[in-house]
């Protein structure tokens, strides 16, 4: 039997190379976004790599659409193995300046929808003996950049709390790690990108070799094919013992 992957955030950007991944491994997937061409998404991928797929427009905001999109997806495929809580947003702005909106939001989609799932599809995972929890967190998870507070607030939380469900997990077979990329070219870098040339008043192209690549040993964005490996590998049975990690894909940058 495939096993089932749910995937937040997986219409574009880093949630969508991942989940190309996982159909490419043979996985059927639980798509999820706010792209009007979700379905279409879902269905291109089914055509492709010949798995079973289902979309899911559940928005992070809503706990009550988090646990509605878990049921269906094990009332379609009968069980989810693998959990990727990837959807996120950003803001940048000095903490002076921080809209107190955008520090709710960011909070809410980057951290608690991460609560909301693990906890729906955590009886399903029990009752199964397996389970694969990965939290799509950061390098900021690890560490801090000015004009971030709630981004690394939220992702320093979403590290927290993947070590505490590792724990509670493990007698169950369930692990739960964070992967921490550094900047991977996405639309939500892009926007990034733009973002900090305001504040810090430079070029775009400035902002990526003088602010985002600058603390990288290896000055390239980071390819989503390569956190989709990582995803994979976490998810295998051959991660049982691998859990309560927060992962650095960053180009060095952790070393520094």
């Amino acid at each position: 039997m495939p096993k089932t992957a749910l995937i937040t955030g997986s219409t574009s950007g880093i949630g969508l190379g991942i989940a190309r991944q996982f159909a490419k491994a043979g996985y059927n997937l639980v798509l999820n976004g706010l792209e009007a061409d979700g379905p279409a998404i879902a269905a291109e991928m089914a055509s492709t790599y010949q798995v079973q797929t289902h979309f899911s427009p559940a928005n992070m905001l809503d706990a009550a659409a988090l646990r509605n999109m878990v049921s269906e997806a094990v009332a379609k495929f009968g069980s989810i193995e693998v959990l990727i809580c990837n959807a996120g947003i950003q803001h940048v702005s000095p903490i002076a300046d921080f809209p107190e909106d955008k520090w709710d939001a960011i909070l809410s989609i980057n951290l608690s929808a991460a609560f909301h799932l693990t906890k729906a599809v955590w009886p399903h995972m029990r009752q199964q003996g397996f389970g694969r929890i990965i939290h799509i967190a950061s390098a900021h998870g690890l560490m801090a950049s000015e004009f971030k507070s709630a981004y690394v607030a939220a992702k320093h939380g979403l590290v927290g709390f993947t070590k505490v469900a590792a724990l509670e997990g493990a007698p169950y077979n369930i692990t739960c790690n964070a992967i921490c990329p550094g900047y991977v070219k996405t639309p939500l870098v892009e926007k990034q990108i733009a973002d900090q040339a305001r504040v810090h008043n430079l070029s775009e192209d400035e902002v990526v070799s003088k602010v985002m690549l600058l603390k990288q040993a290896v000055k390239e964005f980071i390819p989503v094919e390569t956190l989709g490996d990582l995803a994979l590998f976490l998810a295998s049975d051959g991660a049982q013992t691998l859990t309560g990690t927060a992962l650095p894909v960053d180009g060095g940058w952790y070393a520094q």
